[in-house]
């Protein structure tokens, strides 16, 4: 015994759990594989790094933006839709791969996930690249296609860079919205039910979302900043446009509307006006000075009243009367694009064919640009025109039938819209008008669709043949498309120029999940064999192929150049015209300075 009185043979204890310290190994650190395991055995909310199944999809949508659609476009636009339906393929992918855990309970191994990981890291990068590059021999081809130069400048290294940027960035903020929900239903599952504090949370997080991307990002943030620029370009004027000599066109003296209140487009469509004199030179002939008349949005005061499309109107058949318009031999009712534009390519056609005596008439529903205005002004747009169109018809009404001038009717991309909304279907438009020029009509027209519906057999949605082109016929190279088919065309007469590459036309939200009419069958003669359509990417392929359908050159994307002398000829054609009085007045129209 000890001193203590404690057996000598009792270990000491301090000493055995030193010795047990020492003697039993401590928590290993994991190797990559146990890392992986442990962090694929947590809650699906709590992991911090992407799930493989997601960036997979990711991978695989980004790929699928590479290829070719409508048009050509830039290499920087290529890294924008790379990384909008990249982030919208690891969306769905990490949606299948969470539909599939709750299904399976089953996982594969830690070795396995592993080994998934190493491969993608070696072929995604590497495939990338590969897929890149092909992507700018398909953009090369397509421009040859479309009577482009060949060269290219396609940055691949800046377009992945671009292309990671915006996924990261939509990925952040979707991760921030779905922490966000979960904080929401943490602190709603303190008052409620844990089933009603997830439902309702949810519904929250997106009422959130919604509100916050419609009225916060888009109405408050994108109108308002084009409203601004839009407003501040509609008070100029644009350089060498001046005001009208001629009392044939409003803000001309006499005029009933103040040049200052005609707007941007208001003023180049009068301002720059043919002279009778620049008329009969091309005759040959005495000319008229053409009328053209012009309602601005903003009417004065003393004009405007509760309802202001039949304020426009009426101001349309005062301004009319005092140009002489309705003793001319053809009126013309134009509609406007969102911005209030009128393609001088159009109108002036008309004017030289008939030696100035012709009037064109058009009223301003909005000085926003056209994507903003199909967003929330497209009804604007037929109610402004159908108004000056009833306006226009009741005057003419009211005159002897063998005084009247031949009414026609023509627009351009929305204004080609504001033209078909105005009738009630396609034989309403040939009874109610002398004929009509539509050039880029948007997918969304309702005559347009009317006459897709109802084409031919056999004849394809890009060059819809209707009722056997006894009435309306479909372009994209005048001279030859508008011969056929050999039946006996007869009047009036509708000609559509629309080109089958242009997106304008063929943009439409279906896009998202249908495979659209135009890729079936045989394909548009300036279409790329190798377009494709995709779920999801195909709609922001188009969607951007719109911003830059002005980038080629006519008879491509959204530019008709020339095609209405060819139009204007077969629609209204003047007695004794030729074909070829219309070959001479194309390569006139073709090579003169713009007008505006």
């Amino acid at each position: 015994m000890t001193s203590t009185g404690r057996p000598s043979s009792a270990p000491d204890r301090s000493a055995a759990a030193a010795s047990s310290t020492r003697s039993t190994p401590g928590p290993r650190r994991p190797g990559v594989r146990g890392r992986v395991g442990a962090f694929a055995r947590r809650p699906y909310t709590d992991r911090h790094w992407p799930d493989l199944v997601a960036l997979c999809a990711a991978t695989l949508f980004f790929w699928a933006s590479l290829t070719p659609s409508l048009v050509p476009r830039p290499w920087y636009l290529q890294g924008v839709i790379g990384g909008i339906t990249a982030a919208i393929g690891y969306a769905l992918g990490a949606t299948l791969a969470w539909v599939v855990r709750l299904l399976l309970r089953r996982r594969p191994g830690e070795r396995l996930r592993a080994r998934l990981w190493q491969a993608y890291w070696l072929l995604a990068p590497a495939l990338s690249v590969g897929y890149i590059a092909e992507s700018a021999r398909l953009q090369r081809q397509l421009r040859v296609l479309q009577e482009l130069p060949p060269s290219l400048t396609w940055h691949a290294p800046v377009i992945a860079l671009i292309a990671v940027a915006i996924w990261l960035a939509l990925l952040l903020a979707g991760l921030g919205g779905r922490l966000g929900a979960r904080a929401l239903i943490r602190l709603l599952g303190r008052l409620l039910p844990r089933p009603a504090a997830h439902a309702l949370g949810a519904l929250l997080t997106a009422f959130a979302v919604l509100v916050g991307v419609r009225d916060v990002v888009f109405d408050r943030g994108v109108v308002d900043l084009a409203d601004r620029i839009a407003e501040a370009t509609n008070d100029g004027t644009k350089e060498g446009i001046h005001r009208p000599d001629s009392r044939h066109v409003s803000g001309g003296p006499g005029s009933l509307i103040d040049w200052r209140d005609l707007g941007y487009q208001g003023r180049n469509f009068t301002g720059s006006v043919p002279t009778r004199a620049r008329i009969g030179a091309w005759t040959g002939e005495p000319a008229r000075d053409p009328v053209r008349v012009y309602i601005p949005s903003a009417l004065p005061a003393f004009f405007a009243d509760e309802r202001p499309f039949a304020a426009q109107a009426r101001l349309a058949v005062r301004e009319l009367t005092r140009t002489g318009a309705f003793d001319r031999a053809v009126l013309a009712v134009a509609g406007t694009t969102g911005t209030g534009w009128i393609d001088p390519n159009v109108a002036e056609p008309l004017e030289y064919m008939y030696g100035g005596d012709t009037a064109i008439v058009a009223v301003q529903y909005s000085y926003l640009p056209s994507w903003v205005s199909f967003l929330v002004d497209k009804e604007k747009a037929g109610q402004a025109t159908r108004a000056l169109l009833d306006a226009v018809r009741a005057e003419l009404d009211r005159r002897p039938a063998d005084r009247r001038p031949r009414l026609v009717v023509t627009g351009e991309s929305l204004g080609a819209y504001a033209v078909e909304t105005s009738f009630d279907s396609a034989d309403d438009l040939l009874a109610s008008t002398d004929g009509a020029l539509l050039l880029g009509a948007p997918n969304f027209s309702p005559i347009s669709e009317e006459i897709r519906r109802g084409r031919d057999p056999g004849s394809p949605v890009w060059r819809p043949q209707y009722e056997d082109g006894a009435h309306y016929r479909f372009a994209q190279f005048p001279r030859t498309d508008l011969a056929r088919p050999p039946a006996r065309w007869e009047f009036p007469r509708a000609v559509y120029l629309q080109n089958a590459s242009d997106p304008v036309v063929w943009w439409s939200p279906d896009l998202l999940f249908k495979r659209p009419a135009w890729l079936d069958g045989q394909l548009g003669p300036d279409i790329t064999p190798e377009i494709d359509w995709f779920p999801f990417v195909a709609f922001w392929q188009t969607s951007v192929d719109m911003a830059v359908s002005y980038g080629v050159q006519a008879p491509h994307g959204h530019r008709y150049g020339t095609g209405a002398v060819d139009g204007w000829a077969a629609v209204v054609p003047p007695d004794g015209w030729t074909t070829a009085d219309t070959d001479r007045l194309r390569a006139y129209i073709g090579q003169r300075p713009a007008a505006y």
